[in-house]
């Protein structure tokens, strides 16, 4: 395994907190998206179906950038693909807005906004 630089390391921890929110997403699909992003409706079988598919999605784009980057792989591709995912649920939920409890669609949009630009300051980093 390659030694971690700073930058590395960061694209480390975030792969791995994205990993652990994905099994929990996999594990407990209704309290996890339950409180700011879903509301109550997260509990029914209809939407615990593609809760744990995000869930999926985030284990196996963020594993195989994790195998990738500690194997000293380039993970800019998986980050962009990550970036990707989290823009795609910010425009989902911004549709549906009016269906989700209030402030949803803005807590969305600074959690999955906020993961998205940690993404990219990641992937500039790595670039030097």
């Amino acid at each position: 395994m390659p030694s971690l630089g700073p930058a590395r390391a960061a694209a480390f921890g975030a792969l791995s907190l994205r990993i652990a929110y994905g099994a929990a997403l996999l594990l407990a699909p209704a309290k996890v998206a339950g409180n700011r992003w879903l509301g109550p409706g997260a509990g029914i079988a209809a939407a615990r179906v593609p809760l744990r598919g995000v869930g999926g999605r985030e284990i196996a784009v963020h594993g195989a950038a994790l195998a990738i980057l500690l194997r000293g792989g380039d993970v800019r591709p998986w980050l962009a693909v990550s970036i990707a995912g989290d823009l795609a649920d910010i425009a989902a939920t911004v549709e549906a807005r009016d269906a989700l409890p209030d402030g949803s669609a803005a807590a969305t949009a600074a959690v999955a906004g906020g993961s998205a630009l940690l993404s990219a300051a990641i992937a500039l980093a790595l670039e030097g």
